[in-house]
């Protein structure tokens, strides 16, 4: 027998002393119960990743699920105005407690904890990324059945901080009609392949415009290519959204919780389907 140099990595032999992989999945808070964690993510800004992620947090509290959103976009937290949050989150010696919605979805954003909203984060990436950690960590998650991260555009130091440290299930990768969107989306595919966690599919956003006195479908941005980059990576579309005015009018007044969605029901279905397991946590 050979003389153990301590790299389990490349030993065959089934030792005492051999070690397995440590999971660098963080416990949650200890009174927190979360059923399954969806990431929405994007290659690139813009592209509507946080309506996305708040109407589906909408679309399946509709459906009597207790949804919440952990805004992991620190420097730019949009979820607050879309949901009309002001008040600020407050804790005690237990943990942090998230702001809820009017109809009953618990957010946690950097946004709630400034006491200035427009206050710039002017964060380097480590604490940025620690921040993020801590939204899952010290955050009191309350019998939630389905927990959105909205996560920042890229592939960079909080989308690997959440797909390492959070429990993640599945993403769904949000995209725009244009040319580059293959080589964004093959970005956010392939670092979910790296990290082991499922594609729940796409959806397009800005797809296109309906016109109001005929209903014809323009497309602003040209010609989509979504079902052929979705055919590439065999992974389903999900939805494609229109630019649609009042839409946008009631995020900006922080009624997002009024807004009708139709577009992203079947994006919906595919949450309520995944699977949960890696973010089954009872704490």
């Amino acid at each position: 027998m050979s003389e153990c140099n301590h790299d389990c990595s490349h030993c065959q032999s089934d030792c005492a002393s051999r070690t397995a992989p440590q999971s660098l999945v963080e416990k949650p808070n200890a009174l927190s119960s979360v059923k399954k964690v969806i990431g929405i993510v994007s290659g690139k800004g813009g592209v509507g990743k946080s309506l996305v992620t708040s109407m589906l947090a909408v679309l399946l509290n509709r459906r009597g699920l207790h949804t919440a959103i952990l805004d992991a976009d620190v420097t730019g937290p949009s979820i607050p105005k879309c949901f009309g949050l002001k008040q600020k989150a407050m804790g005690s010696e237990l943990g942090i407690f998230p702001v809820t919605t009017k109809t009953g979805i618990d957010v946690m954003s950097v946004n709630l904890l400034l006491e200035d909203e427009t206050a710039p984060v002017v964060w380097r990436g480590p604490v940025i990324a620690g921040t993020v950690k801590q939204f899952w960590t010290d955050v009191i998650w309350k019998d939630v059945d389905c927990l959105f991260v909205d996560m920042p555009p890229g592939t960079g130091d909080v989308p690997l901080t959440v797909f390492q440290s959070l429990p993640v299930d599945g993403i769904i990768i949000v995209t725009s009609p244009q040319e580059l969107v293959s080589m964004i989306v093959s970005k956010a595919v392939s670092m979910a392949q790296m990290m082991d966690i499922p594609v729940l599919g796409l959806v397009e956003n800005m797809s296109y415009v309906e016109c109001p006195d005929c209903g014809k479908k323009i497309q602003l941005y040209g010609e989509s290519h979504v079902d052929e980059v979705a055919e590439k990576f065999r992974i389903p579309v999900l939805g494609k959204m229109p630019i649609d005015p009042a839409v946008a009018a009631n995020c900006d007044k922080g009624l997002v919780e009024l807004n009708e969605c139709p577009w992203l029901e079947t994006a919906a279905d595919a949450v309520e389907a995944a699977a949960p397991g890696r973010g089954r946590v009872n704490g």
